[in-house]
């Protein structure tokens, strides 16, 4: 049974004290009400928050923030709540307060010279992208939860997506931030420019920190020209030392037409097509392995269609494919998207699942993904192996649905085991055993074996000296302080 946090006169004040800085709008309490901003995602971590501030600029971020630094409130920063890792939830002890931008949704300026666009934390990526599109131009951020992750999340976890191939992680779209720091203190760092020899790179610290060194406020992004042509394409392929093959084609050819390359398993398509409604398999019958790949140009001379025909046609010529079909309309393209894009869902659906968010070098992918499948199918006879993900930049998620007619709380308390399994594999080719979800409160206690040594003890000296007291997303990210770590 969930036990409410006591009802005292401290906490009555401090709540009071929020209500006077943020106004009653800006206030939530009551277990009912903020019970979403207390359970991730995935449903794997449930706390409970002091109360839930929501506030609606800069000004009163600071001094929100300043005055939980005096008081040792902790803080755990949220946006739109789609971690993977746990990495917005709060802990169970009542004490700390969930801080949501979601107030703070303007977008300020886009600068067609410059091809930047201003932008509060507070903004869903689906309504930036959107607005992009509307000025003429691209954000090239694009991932599954964009309708709900907001830009403050997105940068604090430096995501990836379906576009990293071409235009990098979120990182390389930040040109200048704006941020509230855990003294309260405004790291004014808004500027427009790409050339900036000033010292440390102080947003880029801030960028992936999963707010545990401060609250990201606002942004300057780089746009991108909006294409006048893309093809998409579905593929079927043998296996992934296929699907390699045809990236290799693909990047020989004109690497500066492939925007996205997702490899699908096809377990986990099989899965797709059988568990969500509306979804079919435009080819002629089912194959081992999938590939989705996304060709784009801004020229508008290019005849992108005679080119992926051309260069499908030579990879069915080869033997690299078995098949292949190309969107006639952007209907069919979003078709095929789809079909990416439920993974998550249909593993869901099909039963408990383990994820792992790995990367490995791009040659190693089909390597990792035969070794990872064998030996987790005996470490636990009967699991479901359904890798999918972005060969391109050598990012997979390699997900695990559970036996069919194993409980499913039998197969998560074998959680831990499966992700070192794979996590061990991942690590003799070189990986990381975090491509793009972060760390949060799931993963903290593979960093040590990870990155020991000087490497976390440097993590640790910037927590410190950014967050004495560690009321800044506490839990997350860095492990308890154990002799030898």
């Amino acid at each position: 049974m969930t036990v409410s946090p006591p009802t005292t006169p401290a906490r009555q004040d401090l709540i009071a004290r929020f209500t006077d800085m943020l106004g009653p709008v800006g206030v939530i309490t009551g277990e009912t009400d903020t019970a979403s901003y207390c359970t991730d995602w995935r449903n794997l971590y449930h706390g409970r928050a002091l109360a839930v501030l929501r506030p609606a600029s800069t000004e009163e971020l600071s001094r929100l923030v300043q005055f939980c630094n005096e008081h040792d409130v902790p803080m755990v920063p949220q946006g739109g709540n789609t971690s993977m890792v746990g990495g917005a939830t709060p802990d169970g002890s009542g004490r700390e307060v969930v801080i949501c931008l979601s107030r703070m949704n303007r977008i300020r300026n886009i600068d067609p010279n410059d091809l930047t666009m201003e932008i509060e934390a507070g903004v869903t990526l689906k309504a930036a992208q959107d607005a992009a599109r509307e000025a003429g131009f691209m954000l090239p951020l694009s991932i599954s939860s964009e309708g709900s992750a907001q830009i403050g999340g997105v940068l604090a976890t430096n995501a990836g997506g379906n576009n990293t191939l071409r235009y990098g992680n979120a990182r390389e779209l930040v040109l200048g931030l704006e941020a509230v720091m855990p003294d309260g203190g405004v790291f004014h760092g808004l500027r427009r420019l790409r050339k900036d020899n000033t010292g440390y790179a102080l947003r880029q610290l801030l960028i992936g920190s999963e707010g545990t060194l401060g609250f990201i406020t606002t942004a300057i992004l780089q746009l991108h020209p909006q294409p006048r042509a893309i093809e998409a394409a579905l593929c079927a392929v043998d296996d992934a030392q296929a699907a390699l093959k045809l990236l290799g084609l693909l990047r020989a050819r004109d690497p500066a037409l492939l925007q996205a390359f997702e490899f699908m398993s096809g377990t986990g398509m099989d899965m797709v097509i059988d568990l969500i409604p509306g979804t079919t398999l435009p080819l002629g019958e089912r194959a081992p392995a999938y590939v989705l790949l996304e060709l784009a140009t801004p020229r508008p001379d290019a005849d992108l269609r005679e080119y992926a025909e051309d260069v499908l046609g030579d990879a069915l010529e080869e033997g690299i494919i078995t098949d292949a079909v190309i969107a006639e309309s952007e209907g069919q393209r979003t078709g095929l998207w789809k079909l990416r894009e439920e993974h998550a869902e249909a593993q869901r659906r099909a039963g408990a699942s383990v994820k792992n968010d790995v990367s490995v070098p791009v040659t190693h992918v089909p390597e990792l993904i035969t070794r990872a499948t064998v030996a987790c199918e005996k470490l636990i006879p009967g699991i479901r192996p359904a890798p999918f993900g972005h060969m391109g930049d050598g990012n997979i998620h390699f997900n695990l649905v559970q036996p069919e007619g194993m409980a499913p709380d039998a197969f998560l308390a074998r959680s831990h085991d499966i992700m070192n399994t794979v996590a061990a594999i991942v690590k003799e080719l070189d990986g990381s055993f975090s491509a793009e979800h972060g760390v949060g409160q799931l993963k903290p206690y593979m960093m040590p074996s990870w990155r020991g040594g000087a490497e976390l003890a440097a993590m640790r000296h910037i927590k410190a000296a950014l967050d004495p007291k560690n009321l800044m997303n506490p839990g997350k990210v860095l492990p308890p302080v154990t002799p030898g770590t």
